[in-house]
């Protein structure tokens, strides 16, 4: 009798997640993508300046024409700028920096000693909650952390007789629902600052400067909250209801899956990969003590001119230089001492290797600087943001709701758009814009499309490591698909989402900063 209903259940979930795939496989690369929005913008903004279109941002006192890119005007600009917009754009200054610091700090292994250590200090029943920490401070290792934690957890899982499966699942859902947060500052916190910061410029009331630790307190406490969450899930959802299911708990002999599968590490630290590990932490934990004194000393360099550090100074300039040493000195002194940086030559070596896996960024730098600068020069997206906050006003969505439509949206979009640098350049160069006319500030912005940019993305199968968990996952269940694993991934999404919301609507109601100088309404 439930045989039907349950196929019917399972024809519908196919044909949707082969709805999704389609729709998602149509789509350009990003490249291609961003390419087009040129065009769009370029042909849309000449139309407009031929037809004398001009816009009157609230604050400044004269309209301002829009600029076509198809007129003479508009081809001097492209061919004299080019690669000023290319180089000018915000996100390569303080993305590529931190890239060659946690280049060094992953490729010493100092990034993998310390999950590695975390993990083997958790107790039978907390180790659901040290797979969440570990996945929602994983985004430090940038996608690494997405084949790295979660076989890594499957084996803790297994050695201390919990089901393997939940580890490896939980991991891999803890690193990607909470990608976008983190307790710690990491090239991400550089991305979307640099990219928010690219399309302020020309408002009348920018609102306070937008730097890595713009979102930090609200990084710290969705991190938190979110931890919480992902162990409960691990615990009482995912976990018994593998058990229910009969999940084996041993992989099975699978020559093709053997080929394809990454390599475990081992969670126990050898002796010297402790002493590394606590000689680095020594070593950081003093060079953050000097940083802080250097700061904290009357008159210091890096006080404003009135003697504090918000909301801008030039200590809360110099956190790329902070992150940046925060990561070389202690991988530095691991690499050292556990031989896998031993000579000074060493040092390029593994910085180009970052750089090298970063390359694919750099190519689409490109054209997202280009399209940042053309949106910029053309005034079209004053055009836009105005439109757009007149027509809200006139419906009365204003408020919070509006916030909250615009998070559903990033969700949307990031089934589609896997690339949070190309997402967030897409709306961030309409929305900042139009939500900064309504009030609200750049960085609050910023921290909207966090929630959004994460937490559905371990549902799409656009995303190309879950290709890499489901070969994981098959060592397991040979039988397990796309759709095995999407309806695993589903709580997570669900929970993760109303969590953070919940947490943002906190900030919200209570007007509490998400930053350093960074707060909710601009002043």
């Amino acid at each position: 009798m439930n045989a039907a209903p349950a196929a019917t259940r399972s024809s519908l979930t196919d044909r949707l997640l082969a709805g999704v795939e389609r729709v998602g496989n149509r789509l350009p690369d990003p490249f291609i993508l961003f390419l087009l929005l040129v065009g769009i913008v370029a042909v849309a903004s000449t139309a407009m300046a031929w037809a004398n279109v001009s816009v009157t941002v609230p604050g400044s006192d004269e309209a301002t024409r829009i600029r076509g890119l198809f007129t003479a005007e508009g081809m001097s600009w492209l061919t004299t700028t080019l690669g000023e917009n290319y180089l000018g754009f915000p996100p390569l200054a303080t993305v590529l920096p931190i890239l060659l610091a946690v280049g060094v700090a992953e490729k010493s292994g100092l990034l993998a000693a310390l999950i590695r250590r975390a993990f083997g200090a958790a107790p039978r029943w907390a180790l659901p909650y040290a797979v969440g920490l570990v996945g929602v401070a994983g985004s430090i290792m940038a996608d690494a952390a997405f084949v790295v934690i979660p076989p890594l957890a499957a084996l803790v899982f297994k050695a201390a007789g919990r089901h393997p499966v939940a580890g490896l699942l939980g991991g891999f859902a803890a690193a990607g629902a909470g990608y976008s947060t983190s307790m710690l500052v990491t090239s991400l916190d550089a991305l979307f600052a640099g990219i928010t910061t690219a399309v302020t410029g020309s408002l009348p009331n920018p609102g306070a400067p937008v730097n890595p630790l713009s979102n930090y307190f609200f990084n710290v406490a969705s991190s938190a909250v979110l931890i919480l969450a992902a162990g409960f899930l691990i615990d009482k959802v995912l976990e018994p209801r593998l058990v229910k299911q009969s999940v084996p708990r041993s992989e099975t002999e699978d020559e093709d899956a053997g080929d394809a599968a990454p390599e475990v590490l081992d969670p126990n630290l050898t002796g010297v990969e402790r002493r590394g590990l606590r000689r680095a932490l020594v070593l950081g934990a003093l060079v953050a003590a000097v940083i802080a004194a250097a700061a904290l000393v009357p008159n210091s360099p890096w006080r404003n001119e009135e003697g504090g550090f918000l909301p801008s100074s030039p200590l809360l300039s110099s956190i790329v230089f902070i992150v940046f040493v925060m990561f070389v000195i202690p991988g530095l002194v691991y690499g050292r001492i556990t031989g896998t940086m031993p000579r000074a030559k060493d040092i390029p070596r593994v910085m180009g290797q970052s750089i090298k896996e970063m390359s694919g960024f750099l190519v689409l730098a490109f054209v997202l600087g280009q399209f940042i600068a053309l949106f910029n020069w053309s005034g079209i997206g004053n055009w836009i943001a105005v439109a757009g906050a007149s027509g809200l006003e006139s419906i009365g969505l204003t408020g919070y709701p509006a916030i909250l439509a615009f998070i559903v949206l990033a969700s949307l979009l990031n089934l589609f758009i896997i690339s949070g640098s190309a997402m967030w350049t897409l709306m961030a160069a309409v929305f900042v814009p139009m939500f900064a006319l309504l009030g609200y500030e750049p960085a609050f912005v910023q921290a909207a499309f966090r929630v959004g940019d994460s937490a559905t993305q371990v549902l799409t199968p656009l995303n190309p490591y879950m290709i890499v968990l489901l070969t994981m996952l098959r060592r397991y269940e040979p039988s397990a698909g796309l759709g095995t694993v999407i309806s695993r991934m589903l709580p997570f999404t669900v929970v993760f989402w109303i969590a953070w919301v919940a947490v943002l609507t906190v900030f919200y109601v209570f007007n509490l900063p998400l930053g350093p100088g960074n707060g909710i309404f601009i002043q």
